[in-house]
């Protein structure tokens, strides 16, 4: 059954594990990117082409460098829905003018074609990044106007994707991008304006894949671009993950929109080949570093996993967006799994320094050349700075997917203390969310409001959560299986209480024998966190160490990391210690590693 997402500022985290993240965020990582799009020179190319410095040396950074501002634009806007301040409106209306100052009459705007291409627009479709860099405006654009009221960027969206209109589809220019991202951009300003040839445009580019717009350059053949075969007839993500993971987002937010069945039920049937066959534990995308791709089915090499972060951002937007869709747990299950794994794993605790790839394994004598590898340690920007604006953009919103409705209720997927408030046919409902989750599995909902007609708070039942209990004003109940939404249907009353109790403790997790890498390997979870074993925690070598059945020993350690739970593994030479795979490379860069050997 369909859901909604509940009004912006609905749900609101008020503490713990994520409200941690979210305020180191709020407080350091997006004011140093402040600092660093002024020292890289992505502000100043905007100023340049604004005209208000001269041109200089041109253009500085990747030609999709614009991107970097639009999506810190974007934190920077959730961020006044969760709390306004001075600094952030200052933030916002001076990069928001430079942003407006820098279209051109008719509506286009790009730095980079501006400044280096002297204006000739939409020549190389294949890697100008030109619509991708126009859909970051976009969403930033509908950001900023649904958390602070402000238009500055709307109006410049709406008359860039005006343009957009006029230049691409059927009988114009027949083209599409070879970075996939307009698609779910345009989808989203139709539904902050209405206006249907947004929607009709994000539909053309969609059907347009797979039909050899594209010409390849170099190297890379149409699989990579996501050209090799119409949407609707794919089955297995190719090509780069970031691109077929934004794709699969703005084809799903299109099948939605236009009611298209056919087309929604292909990109559920490629999802669950790709958690079948090409996700690893950690929720990460992509196993080749050529390419930044997708591998083979089942191709799934710890040390060579690339996953970059922005792939498992895009991950999220795509499980979100099939989770409105049908309701279906399995796709909160994979967005949880892929936060708390596959993101935070991509920044620091201190929120100053980034992981481009989140390797599973660091090898004993492993070195690296490219700063964008792990062995290198997280760095604090890159040339290529996608990831870092992305965190922030995605930790700023996270309280938008801590829950949705329907007409009958309102259901939970995310869960930390929180405060959740939804607008149902039968009026209006509150309730409060207090937890110590992930650490501890029990989660307390308190009723605030409620109407005197019945209805449904639905709780998610994580597909690891077997033997679960659940209890309404003290009378327990086992809460169902695991990997289901758990409907408890009733006339609630102001007071009432649910608590439920999520069996969080350590694990062990086998592979799939048909990944071939890890075979004879096992892993670590812990409610939903994926551990991992650093070698500065040992007393043995990793490599030579396989671990042994027995008792696995939780110890928590508040003073450990920001405050985590250890656990401790028998295996031949004694004891290894892991922790959370998130929590990784934040006190030395070493060896490291989620599967060890077993046998």
């Amino acid at each position: 059954m369909p859901l909604r997402p509940l009004s912006l500022g609905d749900a609101r985290i008020t503490g713990g594990f994520w409200r941690e993240r979210q305020e180191i965020n709020r407080n350091s990582t997006i004011p140093a990117a402040a600092r660093r799009l002024e020292e890289a020179g992505t502000l100043r190319n905007l100023r340049r082409a604004a005209g208000h410095e001269p041109i200089g040396d041109g253009f500085v950074g990747k030609l999709f460098a614009d991107t970097d501002v639009y999506k810190w634009l974007e934190a920077v806007a959730w961020e006044q829905t969760r709390l306004p301040s001075a600094e952030l409106t200052n933030w916002q209306t001076a990069a928001s003018a430079l942003v407006a100052s820098a279209q051109e009459p008719d509506g286009y705007l790009n730095s980079y074609v501006r400044l280096v291409l002297g204006g000739e627009r939409f020549g190389d479709l294949e890697k100008g990044h030109e619509l991708y860099c126009a859909g970051h405006l976009l969403q930033a654009a509908v950001a900023q106007s649904r958390a602070t009221g402000d238009r500055t960027l709307l109006d410049v969206a709406t008359r860039f994707a005006d343009l957009l209109c006029k230049t691409f589809g059927p009988g114009r220019l027949e083209g599409i991008d070879g970075h996939p991202l307009i698609e779910m951009a345009l989808v989203e300003l139709y539904r902050e304006t209405g206006t249907t040839s947004y929607l009709e445009l994000a539909s053309y580019f969609v059907e347009a894949r797979g039909h050899g717009l594209l010409q390849p350059p170099g190297h890379h053949g149409p699989a990579y671009f996501q050209d090799h075969l119409p949407v609707r007839e794919v089955r297995t993500l190719t090509g780069h993950a970031v691109r077929a993971l934004y794709l699969a987002a703005g084809a799903t937010d299109v099948a939605v929109e236009t009611g298209d069945t056919e087309l929604l039920e292909a990109l559920q049937a490629t999802w669950a080949t790709m958690v079948e066959s090409q996700l690893y534990l950690t929720g990460g995308a992509g196993s080749r570093w050529y390419g930044e791709a997708f591998g083979d089915p089942f191709e799934l090499p710890p040390d060579a996993a690339y996953c970059e972060t922005c792939a498992a951002i895009a991950s999220v937007q795509w499980s979100w967006r099939l989770l409105l869709a049908t309701g279906e747990s399995k796709y909160a299950d994979l967005i949880e799994r892929t936060l708390y794994n596959a993101v935070i794993s991509g920044v620091s605790l201190t929120g100053g320094e980034f992981f481009y790839v989140n390797t599973l394994k660091v090898r004993q004598h492993a070195f690296a050349d490219d700063q964008r590898s792990a062995v290198a340690g997280r760095q604090p920007w890159f040339g290529t700075a996608c990831c870092p604006p992305n965190v922030m953009r995605t930790l700023s919103s996270l309280d938008q997917l801590v829950a949705t409705s329907d007409d009958d209720g309102v259901q939970v997927h995310l869960y930390a203390p929180a405060s959740v408030r939804a607008d149902l046919p039968a009026g209006r409902v509150g309730f409060e969310v207090q937890t110590q989750y992930p650490w501890h599995g029990r989660v307390s909902m308190r009723v605030t409001e409620s109407p005197e007609e019945p209805w449904t708070l639905g709780l998610r039942i994580p597909a690891w959560a077997y033997g679960g209990t659940v209890a309404v004003n003290g009378v327990e109940r086992p809460a169902g299986p695991a990997g289901r939404q758990l409907p408890l249907r009733r006339q609630w009353a102001v007071g009432d209480e649910v608590v439920l109790q999520l069996p969080v403790e350590a694990r062990r997790t086998l592979p799939d024998d048909r990944v071939d890498s890890v075979r004879g390997c096992v892993a670590i979870e812990r409610g939903p966190l994926v551990y991992c074993f650093e070698q500065l925690d040992q007393d043995v070598v990793l490599d030579e160490t396989p671990v042994l059945a027995g008792e696995l020993v939780e110890q928590e350690r508040p003073e450990l990391l920001g405050g985590v739970t250890r656990v401790e593994v028998p295996a031949r030479d004694g004891t290894l210690t892991a922790i959370p795979y998130y929590a990784w490379a934040n006190r030395d860069v070493g060896p490291m590693t989620v599967w060890i050997d077993a046998r």
